[in-house]
């Protein structure tokens, strides 16, 4: 397939992907603006950035994974244009560069789509000096666009699967001619870099994962922490779950629960759980579920009013064997009070989420079978002590029970989580000095 035939499918096939994209906005929520200007490069105002740099972050995982660049960027003086494909993507910016956004220092913006017309506007609009793009968001045409205005393209923290590479190949040179298109491509491991290669990309090196660059907040340690010690109990949290995975969690917690009744025990007064859903639309689902599985439970959101370590808030959370994380942006808050967390997104083929946020912050981590997405991260976790594999729910939520009960290793599976994430930490130095030698070009 050429960029021509790529580019008249894509026309044939507008009504469908818009449709596809309204459903997709109307079960996540939000304001997505599917039919807006600024998704066919339309806008209505002047930008007051000059000479930008542009981050794409397509949605909320990468969003998050470019924060310590985007941090970066802006202590160097930058101003930046952030965008997205997705709302959640979006809200994470906002959250994460309030004062930022205020001040005129970082705009976001909706990712046009991939047609000729709208991506040359995107670009005119903005005339960025440098584009970079997070992980492996690659556009035909809009690469193609920022070739003919001589745009030099970045692809960072970029991770490449055997399945992409197989994608790549069937698509034809349209895919190809566009990661041969790119100034500079960052790798996170070398198994990564060479299917880079394969798949058309010329200027790759291994740079290693953003991820392992996260500035943990301290208020958000801090609050975790004391919300453990006033709740007095050992907390092992569930996180990022994906689709198919609350139900294999609540009815592993149903087992737990029925043995320690079982053995005359109260299941709340020896360990809590927290179930932290991936996808923000998922969180009422995950109460529902909740409810009928008759587990007593607490939702995040209902303790938010007050302060986490008020007495009516402790008091609470003691009678609940589950806390449902239905908040976003505090997952750090959460693996700080925490003693265990089992990444989710693994135990079901989603291809497993950061497991990275939970080891910064020491705490032991388990994850399942299938972590495709993340398998360098986690064989290495796994080999420095850091993490422990489980084939399914119940076996992880068994084996998080026995670290538990095993203080010393817990400590020193918490201790190498921390340790790992430092040795692996300078990906965004490298990616920094690679955009300030392309934008002196």
């Amino acid at each position: 397939m050429n960029r021509f035939t790529y580019t008249l499918s894509l026309r044939c096939l507008t009504p469908v992907l818009l449709g596809w994209m309204a459903v997709r906005a109307r079960r996540a929520g939000g304001d997505w603006g599917v039919m807006s200007g600024e998704r066919f490069g339309r806008y209505r105002q002047d930008s007051r950035l000059r000479n930008p740099v542009w981050v794409h972050a397509v949605s909320l995982g990468e969003t998050r994974a470019a924060q310590p660049l985007l941090r970066a960027l802006l202590d160097h003086g930058e101003h930046v244009l952030l965008t997205h494909l997705t709302v959640t993507g979006l809200e994470e910016g906002q959250r994460a560069f309030t004062r930022e956004i205020a001040e005129g220092q970082l705009e976001q913006q909706w990712l046009p789509y991939d047609f000729p017309g709208a991506t040359a506007r995107f670009l005119d609009h903005y005339r960025p000096a440098v584009g970079i793009l997070i992980e492996r968001e690659i556009w035909p045409n809009l690469l193609a666009s920022a070739r003919a205005r001589k745009l030099p393209m970045m692809l960072v923290s970029a991770r490449f699967s055997d399945h992409a590479l197989r994608t790549v190949l069937r698509a034809g040179k349209v895919l190809q001619e566009a990661y041969a298109g790119l100034a500079a491509v960052h790798a996170q491991t070398l198994q990564d870099a060479q299917r880079l290669e394969q798949a058309g990309a010329l200027a790759v090196r291994v740079s290693g994962n953003f991820k392992f660059d996260i500035q943990v907040p301290q208020d958000q340690v801090d609050k975790g922490k004391k919300f453990a010690e006033a709740l007095n109990r050992r907390i092992v949290t569930i996180a990022s779950t994906r689709e198919g995975e609350d139900e294999m969690f609540i009815q592993a917690i149903q087992k737990h629960v029925r043995r320690m009744q079982a053995q005359g025990q109260e299941p709340h007064e020896a360990v809590t759980f927290r179930l932290v859903p991936r996808h923000p639309q998922r969180f009422e689902a995950a109460a529902q579920m909740l409810a009928e599985a008759e587990l007593p439970f607490e939702r995040r959101s209902a303790t938010l009013a007050g302060s986490d370590c008020c007495a009516s808030a402790v008091r609470t959370a003691r009678n609940a064997v589950v806390l449902l994380g239905d908040t976003v942006g505090e997952m750090v808050r959460n693996y700080a009070s925490s003693h265990v967390a089992i990444i989710g997104g693994s135990f079901a083929p989603h291809g497993g989420q950061n497991l990275i946020e939970a080891c910064a912050v020491g705490v032991p981590v388990i994850v399942g079978p299938h972590t495709y997405n993340f398998e360098q991260a986690v064989n290495d976790a796994i080999h420095e002590g850091a993490a422990l594999r489980a084939q399914d729910a119940e076996a992880a939520l068994q084996l998080a029970l026995q670290l538990l009960d095993d203080p010393r290793r817990l400590a020193q599976m918490g201790e190498a989580a921390e340790d790992w994430v430092r040795q692996h930490a300078g990906a965004v130095q490298r990616v920094m000095d690679s955009y300030l030698t392309l934008r002196k070009q």
